[in-house]
């Protein structure tokens, strides 16, 4: 295999998961470059990744620059998610494999034109779900491929968490509809990507009732989602920011005729509970993964995630969270925030929608 160069632009809060992630695949990627428009920012990433990785990557202001001057073969993305978008398609249209944080986009047309124009630059979008590559998660989708909850009948996600005032006013692109959305969008949109792939990845009815109870932010602080699959099963999405005095937990729950299971501590990654009607040889590994939390809520998955995403560029093949697979709970979100706008529910396939069509402004990208 050959070393893949990748590019960071964006070396904000997420960024440091990146650094990691370029160390612990070390073998099979080098950071070329990290970006950042405040370069300050960018030169500590460059610092950490030297003592990380044992290497400096050479640092730029400006990502079109580097596009231009270096020979890469990825980037990844880790901006504010206004931006993501735009700065995709600019590396998609210059011949680059994409991998960008959640979400993908803040609009389906914005998705959908990420993923037409990969196919057409044959490049391969991937969309940073890592929470899918936590090990109590793994052996969960090991069960349903097993099928060992028979008929799938519900589940929920839970995203019980704090994010207070000063949270916001770091960093002010938080909680606006041109940049970023609110609770759903930023903080429960992992968990609302593990409970659509445990349900059948297919979604059909979105209903939800969102609001603003204690954040001074334009978005949600708090939404509630009702999801009916195709295959019949519901998923239920509860979402807050508004927990006291801190982060309580995020809870994956799947629920079948005959099996039920719970993976919970504070970033999904504690087996809960684990009952099946007949015995099978991973529940001697399941008994092992009660686990402890991580150091964050961000975990450690992104060392898997650009594995995988690597390997599947290797070997032309689709990764994990791939485009196709990171649009869904982005589109759940934006189904939700119509559904709250109109009072109605939304049809999954039918849905055009935009974090933009909750304010007033019309900002696109092209």
């Amino acid at each position: 295999m050959k070393k893949y160069r990748f590019m960071l632009i964006g070396c904000g809060r997420i960024s440091k998961n990146h650094i990691a992630a370029a160390a612990a695949n070390r073998d099979m990627m080098e950071l070329a470059a990290v970006c950042d428009p405040v370069l300050e920012k960018a030169e500590r990433k460059a610092d950490d990744c030297m003592q990380a990785a044992g290497y400096r990557p050479k640092v730029y202001a400006d990502y079109h620059k580097a596009l231009a001057e270096l020979e890469l073969d990825c980037c990844s993305i880790a901006t504010e998610s206004g931006y993501h978008a735009q700065i995709a398609l600019d590396c998609i249209r210059a011949g680059k494999n994409v991998l960008v944080e959640k979400p993908m986009a803040l609009s389906t047309r914005d998705a959908q034109l990420m993923l037409s124009e990969a196919k057409a630059h044959h490049v391969t979008v991937g969309v940073c779900h890592q929470n899918r590559f936590n090990a109590p998660v793994q052996q969960l989708h090991k069960a349903l491929e097993n099928g060992r909850f028979g008929k799938l009948v519900s589940g929920t996600a839970r995203i019980l968490w704090n994010r207070s005032m000063p949270y916001y006013e770091q960093a002010p692109w938080r909680g606006t509809w041109a940049q970023d959305g609110g609770t759903l969008m930023n903080q429960c949109i992992h968990g609302i990507d593990l409970l659509q792939w445990s349900l059948g990845g297919e979604p059909d009815t979105i209903m939800a009732m969102t609001g603003n109870y204690l954040r001074d932010i334009e978005a949600e602080d708090f939404g509630s989602i009702l999801i009916r699959f195709k295959n019949g099963a519901i998923g239920i999405v509860e979402g807050t920011a508004c927990v006291y005095p801190k982060n309580l937990e995020e809870t994956l729950s799947v629920f079948g005729e005959s099996g039920a299971a719970v993976i919970g501590g504070l970033a999904v990654n504690r087996i809960q509970t684990w009952n099946f009607a007949s015995p099978a040889a991973q529940d001697a590994e399941v008994e092992k993964l009660a686990g402890t939390d991580p150091k964050d809520v961000y975990g450690s998955g992104h060392n898997s995630l650009y594995k995988n995403y690597i390997e599947a560029i290797d070997s032309h093949t689709s990764p994990l969270v791939s485009g196709e697979e990171g649009i869904k709970g982005m589109k759940i979100i934006l189904a939700a925030y119509k559904s709250q706008k109109t009072g109605l529910p939304v049809k999954f396939d039918d849905l055009d929608f935009s974090t933009l069509d909750m304010s007033h402004e019309d900002v696109r990208v092209n």
